[in-house]
């Protein structure tokens, strides 16, 4: 009986620890605090350079390496693409479970206009899928970024200044994620999730099934700390992050106290930077939005994203790789390019593989989806000019239904 009992305790341990969040940022950037960069506040005043627009979707181009030593922790395909839908919709607020927010919250509750897509253009600027799937002869991983470097059994990271860098793989202890902070030196900088916590389809493990982990853990590559500042009744450094004794588990009904509530409120336990379960995550503040937006801010750590144009397929400047797999299906080639791109004034737009311009409407709209320019082509040689645009991302629509053309447009 007593054998029976300790096993008893064994297990409930173990499936404890499991259902746990365990995040390993805090730690890991205590530990690598002398290889964070100072900031060069002129190492982003290029040419292309430009401070964000107010209310401007930020769009972060992505890949995702796929480390795997078993058949399940080569993650499919969708369930990669549910991980990208999920991003989008918290970092949007328009995730389905917002609608849980108590109203104590809601006030403060924000859609930070960030948005992830998976990069179409590789660093050599030949097409791509935005996902590398590598074979590894590790087991596991530790949280010492070893997953980071071919050498050390896992792939090396795209360039930091234009890919959020993913590494998706096994992790030791029950570490569901951990992320850099803003300003890691280039090659170690990225986001590293456990494969059975990435995304809401797929091979999932109970209580962290909806993606909140790479939620978490982005947030953390934009600058924010855990809601409780990992101390005791510690500080995050967010003004609207009611003070909290420490972390929170599973899913606590609301109001939850602590010892340093500062109201009858309670802790803000739904926020995307407690420990809580997935289920119970549903919001960043608007504090929150503004610290991690403010990372895109001219001179500042993620400023060179604002030029990223690795979403866009269609700016591919080399020859897609030859494949002999005759599963995989070729990209389309680009048919419409905008030169230069990011402009100042003037425009024009270039064909390609035979697509025909004339006759053909165009629309500019702003990041918000905002009608501004409404024309037709005449001439392919004819120039279109903005300089009366204020700077920022605008979107290009080029025809209509199947022969429609969607472009990206810097003004700068």
């Amino acid at each position: 009986m007593r054998l029976i009992s300790l096993l008893i305790l064994f297990f409930t341990g173990s499936l404890q620890l499991t259902a746990q969040r365990i995040c390993g940022t805090h730690e890991y950037n205590v530990r690598n605090q002398h290889t964070v960069q100072i900031l060069d506040q002129t190492s982003t005043a290029g040419s292309h350079s430009r401070d964000t627009v107010a209310n401007e979707i930020i769009t972060i181009p992505v890949v995702v390496h796929v480390l795997y030593h078993t058949t399940a922790q080569n993650i499919s395909t969708p369930q990669i693409l549910s991980q990208l839908k999920v991003l989008n919709e918290d970092f949007r607020r328009m995730n389905a479970d917002a609608a849980n927010t108590p109203d104590a919250f809601k006030s403060v509750a924000a859609d930070a206009k960030i948005m992830f897509c998976l990069a179409q253009i590789n660093p050599a600027g030949r097409p791509a899928s935005g996902i590398v799937r590598k074979f590894t002869t590790k087991e596991y991983f530790s949280v010492d970024d070893a997953m980071k470097f071919s050498a050390a059994g896992g792939d090396d990271a795209w360039d930091n200044k234009k890919y959020l860098n993913i590494w998706v793989c096994n992790i030791q202890n029950n570490v569901l994620g951990y992320a850099s902070n803003p300003g890691t030196q280039a090659d170690k900088d990225g986001v590293v999730i456990q494969f059975d916590a990435f995304g809401n389809t797929g091979t999932l493990r109970p209580s962290f099934n909806k993606g909140r982990t790479a939620t978490h853990e982005i947030a953390h590559w934009m600058g924010l700390k855990h809601i409780w500042g990992d101390n005791n009744c510690g500080d995050d450094g967010i003004g609207d992050t009611p003070q909290q004794s420490g972390y929170n588990n599973n899913c606590p009904s609301f109001p939850h106290m602590s010892t340093c509530s500062p109201d009858a409120n309670g802790d803000m336990f739904m926020n995307f930077m407690d420990y809580t379960s997935d289920a119970c995550m549903n919001m960043f503040t608007e504090g929150q939005k503004t610290k991690m937006r403010g990372l895109f801010a001219l001179h500042n750590y993620r400023n060179s994203f604002l030029s990223s144009f690795a979403c866009d397929s269609t700016l591919a400047t080399a020859a897609p790789l030859p494949t002999n797999d005759s599963s995989s299906v070729s990209k389309p080639l680009p048919t419409v390019q905008i030169f230069p791109n990011p402009v100042h004034s003037d425009f024009g737009f270039a064909a390609l593989n035979g697509y025909s311009l004339e006759g053909k409407q165009y629309v500019i709209m702003s990041a918000n989806g905002e009608v501004i320019i409404k024309k037709t082509i005449l001439n392919v040689n004819d120039k279109v000019n903005i300089s009366s645009l204020h700077t920022g991302i605008y979107i290009i629509q080029i025809g209509q239904g199947s022969d429609r053309v969607v472009l990206k447009l810097i003004k700068v």
